[in-house]
């Protein structure tokens, strides 16, 4: 499935800190410096009607995304609604005594796909599953708990007619024998990390 732009839309990405990279909060219309700024470097050559939004907010969980979900997506009426979030519920389940489980990630992302759509029927949904690399050995154990966290998003974007980016999957096979050169720690992009992001979801939209 494939995303349509429509005229003079509004593509907002939001997430936690891979969407987030270093924008200015002050400042509703900086992009951070990385994948959403680089789509929107793209899409202003091919479409410069399209408006492009950035909404991540390093640290944050399912959770945090549905408390904020009005004032940062919802208030802003985007025709086009990316979401990335779910490595931060998986870390926090080796952090805590009382862990987010994926129930919890589930019941939270269903809240705000269903409020996007109870908003804006005609809203366009992109989900992106969460994703580790094996950079960091230390972090393996967290593919189990991230493992159920891509298959809520994946059933998700199902359920919802929702268009659905592999993330987890286009980074492993791109990263082969050198993880580190896509993430170091795993879970930050680097620059070509995040250029892979920006290049694999402008594949998904028709413009």
């Amino acid at each position: 499935m494939s995303v349509r732009l429509p005229a003079d839309g509004t593509v907002l990405f939001i997430g936690d800190s891979i969407t987030d990279v270093g924008r200015d909060r002050d400042n509703p219309a900086d992009l951070g410096k990385g994948y959403p700024l680089l789509v929107a470097q793209q899409l202003a050559e091919s479409r410069p009607d399209v408006r492009v939004l950035n909404r991540g907010n390093g640290g944050n969980r399912s959770c945090d995304l549905r408390e904020r979900w009005d004032a940062d997506c919802i208030d802003l009426k985007p025709d086009v609604i990316s979401v990335l979030v779910g490595i931060n519920d998986t870390a926090r389940c080796f952090r805590v005594d009382d862990p987010p489980t994926v129930a919890d990630y589930e019941d939270d992302y269903r809240d705000i796909l269903s409020r996007a759509r109870a908003a804006n029927a005609d809203v366009q949904l992109v989900l992106l599953d969460p994703f580790l690399l094996a950079s960091l050995p230390e972090r393996l154990e967290w593919r189990g708990e991230l493992e159920a966290r891509i298959a809520v998003v994946h059933a998700l974007a199902e359920e919802f007619g929702a268009t659905l980016m592999r993330t987890d999957e286009i980074f492993a096979q791109a990263a082969g024998s050198d993880p580190k050169a896509w993430a170091e720690d795993g879970v930050h992009p680097t620059p070509p990390g995040h250029q892979l992001l920006a290049d694999e979801w402008l594949k998904l939209v028709a413009g």
